[in-house]
């Protein structure tokens, strides 16, 4: 393939012993992007849009953490969130960061958590968007994510999950989210991150347990769309009320994509929280 075939690949460091897949772009105070999961998610295809607007007044870094995207795949390697927490920080590392603002979709709000919970020095300022929080069961957004076998008609029919308005599913997003499913090794390795669903009846989920979100001080900024049809509005809530430092927002008719169903809210808001210059 060409490099304009696959423009989800950008820089490589090694971090963790993985060569490891990141967008930079972007000067002045570090900010890392941590992507969701799901089929054809990776730090590209969640945030392409995202990283050339924040980047006017950051240093904008968007990682493939391990399991996802380009980042290098490792057979013996066991997916959970303290592998992910110590990739997070080798990044770091690798870039010679020694303390960053975080921006989390989904997944990545959830390793933003669990990650300056036990590091919180590592950590500025957070932003969590569709973060999880303490116990619920699985939607039927994260029971497409695991259901879905590559194609562009299905890909189409998962992402219907994701935004209130179907017009945010464009081709070319369709597209780009296809051939990032069909990256070697990648459709195998989200079934080893997603939880099975039941057969038959709910299937339980658990996000930050709301006493240790109650310990992070952090500033945050917790982002959610009332119509979240992936993880439920109320996550957010939960964030919001126990973190010492939070401010929340509720986005009406929006899903689980507040970076591209409310766009320019999400920039202006994100700058805001990051201290950047008016």
């Amino acid at each position: 393939m060409s490099e304009d075939s696959e423009p989800g690949r950008g820089k490589t460091i090694r971090a963790l012993d993985l060569e490891t897949n990141y967008h930079e772009q972007g000067e002045g105070a570090p900010v890392i992007l941590l992507h969701g999961s799901g089929p054809g998610v990776s730090a590209w295809t969640n945030w392409k849009r995202v990283i050339p607007e924040l980047a006017r007044d950051f240093r904008v870094i968007a990682p493939d953490m391990a399991g996802f995207g380009y980042t290098e795949r490792k057979p013996d390697l066991t997916y959970d969130i303290k592998l992910w927490g110590k990739h997070l920080l080798a990044i770091f590392d690798a870039l010679g960061i020694e303390k960053a603002n975080v921006v989390g979709n989904s997944f990545g709000g959830s390793l933003a958590l669990a990650t300056a919970a036990r590091f919180p020095e590592r950590f500025d300022r957070l932003v969590l968007m569709g973060t999880p929080c303490d116990k619920f069961m699985m939607t039927d957004g994260l029971k497409a994510g695991w259901n879905y076998t590559p194609s562009r008609e299905n890909m189409r029919a998962t992402m219907a999950h994701f935004p209130y308005d179907p017009s945010v599913i464009t081709d070319e997003l369709v597209e780009d989210r296809y051939q990032a499913s069909l990256i070697p090794g990648a459709q195998e390795g989200l079934k080893k991150l997603l939880v099975e669903p039941n057969p038959d009846g709910d299937t339980p989920l658990s996000g930050m347990p709301e006493h240790v979100a109650a310990k992070i001080e952090h500033p945050t900024l917790v982002l959610h769309g009332r119509d979240d049809k992936v993880i439920p509005v109320e996550m957010g809530l939960r964030l919001g009320m126990n973190m010492p430092n939070a401010e929340f927002h509720m986005f009406g008719k929006c899903g689980h994509w507040v970076q591209a169903e409310r766009p320019e809210q999400f920039i202006a808001l994100v700058r805001r929280h990051l201290g950047a210059a008016s």
